[in-house]
């Protein structure tokens, strides 16, 4: 037991094995982080500008480009329903449920 606690702090952070996950975030650099921060949910287009400084119509065009067609057809019916994908519609969307929470209570 003792030999393992000492094996432990003997180790250095080069050595120490790497946890791994199944889908990375890959480099923001590049276009594959474009298309997974596209199909991520929560984040907008509007951060997607902020962080690559791609528009709306550019993240657009490289999911058309890099996708197969049936693949990018799923993911516009996806976002063109997504209210959270545009901050102002997302933000719109949370008053109206604050705004039905609070007319339904009766407390």
């Amino acid at each position: 037991m003792i030999f393992l606690i000492f094996i432990k702090k003997m180790m250095k952070k080069s050595h120490r094995p790497i946890t791994r996950v199944k889908n990375p975030e890959p480099k923001l650099n590049s276009s594959d982080w474009v298309i997974w921060a596209a199909w991520a949910d929560r984040i907008t287009f509007e951060d997607i500008k902020k962080k690559t400084g791609k528009t709306e119509s550019e993240v657009i065009r490289i999911m058309r480009n890099s996708l197969k067609p049936s693949s990018f057809r799923l993911w516009r019916k996806r976002v063109k329903n997504q209210s959270i994908k545009h901050r102002k519609k997302f933000e719109i969307s949370r008053k109206e449920i604050t705004r039905k929470i609070k007319k339904n209570d009766y407390i």
